[in-house]
């Protein structure tokens, strides 16, 4: 599996598919401009790799969706804290429908990594929560709504980066768990889920309890032992990204495809520069002769021939958007009894001036965005400001008007340990009202439809119904 440069099928990429008989590509948000122009780019794919395509996007809701231009799905701890698994089968039946309608056939979702750990960099509210058994329960309805509606989905990131302190984007990270605590935690939804699982993504992480020496995704003990042997999984296995540095630091682009295929692993993620694939590429292409690949071409096109890339009807725009808006209400969760101010009344607003994309995560809304939807309830005075550090608070509380600080950081900021404004609205990272000391509401999410629900609660007309799934 590849990725291609823009947002159209250049000659020269074409080509380079044709060359090597691609027929698995992921798109990103530099490939996406507008349901038509994603349309066409995904006839033009299938006409290039033939009718086997698999054409995949990362498209889990919250933070990790690149098409602007669909509702929003709430992030999937989100609708943890709703704890409904019909709204979660509903809400993944949007996000498959939507993918649908371009001839998207490949879904990298749902999460099923259970996040135990608060200072996790990269899962947080992508997870379903911190209890197995919800994540467990919830993963099911989710793949339940892709397959009713015709798309692939592929559970992440096995066996689990829930209890992690690093990034695989940046690091290699290790969860030194025993075996048992491994079955009791990480691995229960994956095993709980495979006869509804069509494809499976490894993860770029150590597991002394299976393999001290390899990654996951390297690793014959955690694919081929735990997932082939033991399980009888015989779906699609995945790469993450060979790209990120826990593998791109440690082993060379062609070699660790070469050991990810000896691990059991179907399908290798070479993404990245021309360069880079064309490395991975050539070292298959050597090694094929010592490689078993026919069980795996087997279950690709099985997988393809199963979710076809076909492009469907247009997404009912104005319909996903009442059911968008509320699923996200029902996650809203309320953490130290918030009070709202009056509508009408004068506040502080304190916002991040420019929030950042990082890694997977698109970025925040920024305080401009903020302090004019809230400037539909209140008569807001913005503060706002690039650096945590920078905030004055003695001066904001000198005002003598409720202070109201909206976080929209993906990671935990030590700056704001303590600080105490009157409402804290948590707008991106959950885990944030363990650090600010105020009475919080937790919206799982930044985006438009969740910040919808949550001036709906400010006037009054929402209540506060989701239960903190971690």
């Amino acid at each position: 599996m590849v990725d291609i440069p823009g947002p159209v099928l250049d000659a020269d990429t074409a080509a380079h598919l044709k060359r090597w008989g691609i027929r698995s590509v992921c798109l990103f948000g530099k490939n996406v401009e507008s349901p038509q122009q994603l349309r066409q780019l995904c006839v033009d794919l299938r006409e290039v790799m033939g009718s086997h395509a698999l054409i995949a996007l990362d498209h889990e809701g919250g933070a990790i969706i690149r098409p602007t231009f669909w509702p929003f799905v709430p992030s999937a701890m989100s609708l943890g804290a709703a704890d409904d698994v019909n709204l979660t089968e509903e809400m993944n039946a949007v996000l498959a429908r939507q993918l649908r309608s371009v001839g998207i056939n490949w879904n990298f979702a749902p999460v099923l990594d259970v996040n135990v750990n608060p200072a996790n960099p990269v899962i947080g509210e992508r997870a379903f929560g911190a209890d197995a058994a919800l994540v467990s329960r919830h993963g099911a309805a989710a793949l339940r709504g892709h397959h009713r509606e015709g798309v692939a989905a592929c559970v992440k990131h096995f066996p689990g980066h829930g209890d992690t302190a690093l990034d695989s984007h940046h690091d290699l990270p290790q969860v030194a768990k025993t075996r048992a605590e491994l079955e009791r935690g990480e691995l229960r939804p994956f095993r709980e889920n495979l006869p509804l699982t069509p494809a499976v993504m490894t993860a770029h992480i150590v597991y002394p309890a299976f393999d001290a020496a390899h990654p996951a995704t390297l690793s014959p003990a955690v694919l081929g032992g735990l997932l082939r042997d033991e399980w009888g999984y015989g779906g699609v296995i995945v790469t993450d990204s060979m790209g990120m540095k826990a593998i791109d630091d440690h082993y060379g682009r062609g070699e660790a495809g070469v050991l990810a295929l000896r691990a059991a692993a179907d399908l290798v993620m070479a993404l990245g520069r021309r360069e880079a694939q064309e490395a991975t590429l050539q070292a298959i292409q050597a090694a094929l002769p010592t490689l078993d690949v026919q069980a795996s071409v087997q279950r690709l096109e099985s997988l393809a021939q199963r979710y076809p890339s076909v492009p469907d009807a247009a997404v009912n725009t104005a319909q996903d958007t009442a059911a968008c808006v509320d699923a996200w209400a029902r996650g809203l969760t309320a953490y130290r009894d918030p009070v709202a101010p009056a509508p009408g009344s004068e506040v502080v607003l304190v916002a991040h001036r420019t929030p950042q994309r990082e890694t997977v995560s698109e970025a925040a809304a920024d305080a401009d965005t903020l302090a004019r939807e809230l400037g539909q309830v209140y008569d807001v005075q913005l503060v706002a400001f690039e650096q945590p550090e920078d905030i004055d608070w003695p001066g904001l509380k000198a005002r003598g008007l409720p202070v109201i600080l909206a976080t929209t950081f993906r990671h935990r900021q030590p700056a704001f340990r303590d600080v105490a404004p009157d409402l804290h609205l948590a707008l991106y990272n959950p885990y944030a009202v363990l650090d600010v000391d105020a009475p919080a509401v937790i919206t799982y999410g930044f985006r438009p439809e969740a910040r919808t629900a949550l001036l709906d609660w400010l006037r009054g007309s929402r209540t506060l119904a989701g239960q903190r799934p971690f």
